[in-house]
């Protein structure tokens, strides 16, 4: 009796290498999500009603960051692949692509949230993907994100998730308005960005800046400026007097310094979180703590404190 008993063990066994109950396990990725500003805004979404896998670290690139093979098996075997999509995740789309071809639902949020083009630089007229330092677009992007995952994640409690949802919409709606009321202070004069590379259009627009060059005149931090790219910058530095070069603080901040040394201009350089969250001891550990991190920074930029 021994021996048909071992072989039930040894059948069992396999079956669940072989995914056959180990693909309705609770504790496996439901969610895997390409960006970790994306990564949080999910999380907040769902709480504890479904596991999320962020694919990008603290700190890091969207454009260059790399994934595992471990990862990439992560994505097709996941209920719901979200990314941010419109050309940002440029080392993973082709991950993403892949999932989709293995029948794993996707969405790009960047596609959906009615984007802005890029207004200048080498990629003026493409869709921009930095729609997340608008708040109110970060909104509809959430209610968008809801439906999509309760529509393809297996076991969420829709009324929690919709509720988690709205409450959070909320903490949103009340950080656009604090920061309508705290970039309505800067002086009409100073309400000018010179930033590392393109990243902050929806946020001029949303508050009433004007983006007057960059660095990298590119959507992508992969790109490098040209000798008559960077006197253009100086010129609009030297026309708008402006006191500060923001640049992300995932990229090293020597070009910024290079510029203002070789222009013999005196011109700060402020670091922002403009694509990534910091660890969860830094200052930008939320999404909603990158932008009030951001906001101060940028006021004290602009008014030279």
């Amino acid at each position: 009796m021994r021996v048909p008993k071992l072989l039930a063990v040894l059948v069992a066994t396999a079956v669940l290498l072989a995914g056959g109950i180990g693909c309705t396990s609770p504790d496996r990725t439901r969610i895997v999500v390409t960006t970790n500003i994306l990564g949080d805004i999910v999380s907040k979404i769902v709480g504890d009603q479904a596991r999320v896998s962020v694919l990008m670290k603290p700190n890091a690139d969207p454009h260059s960051f790399a994934i595992s093979a471990r990862e990439a098996h992560a994505m097709q075997t996941a209920d719901l692949v979200v990314y941010n999509g419109l050309g940002l995740e440029e080392a993973v789309l082709h991950h993403v692509q892949a999932a989709s071809t293995e029948g794993v639902p996707t969405v790009e949020v960047g596609a959906r949230i009615e984007p802005i083009d890029y207004r200048g630089g080498d990629a003026a007229g493409l869709p921009d993907p930095h729609f997340w330092t608008d708040p109110t677009r970060v909104v509809t992007a959430l209610r968008l994100l809801t439906e999509e995952i309760i529509e393809h994640v297996d076991g969420v409690d829709a009324d929690v998730v919709r509720q988690r949802a709205e409450s959070y919409a909320s903490e949103i709606g009340d950080l656009d308005a604090e920061l309508v009321e705290r970039f309505a202070g800067i002086p009409e004069q100073r309400r000018v960005l010179v930033t590392n590379h393109h990243v902050f259009g929806y946020l001029a627009e949303r508050y009433d800046l004007a983006v007057v060059g960059a660095i990298i005149p590119s959507g992508t931090t992969l790109a490098s400026p040209s000798a008559s790219d960077l006197a253009s910058l100086v010129t609009a530095i030297e026309t708008h007097r402006v006191p500060a070069i923001f640049a992300d603080t995932a990229q090293p901040a020597r070009l910024a310094e290079v510029l203002a040394a070789e222009a013999g201009i005196t011109v700060r350089v402020v670091g922002l979180y403009s694509e990534s969250l910091s660890d969860a001891d830094g200052d930008a550990a939320s999404y909603l703590d990158m932008m009030r991190f951001n906001t101060e920074a940028i006021i004290g930029g602009l008014s030279g404190s």
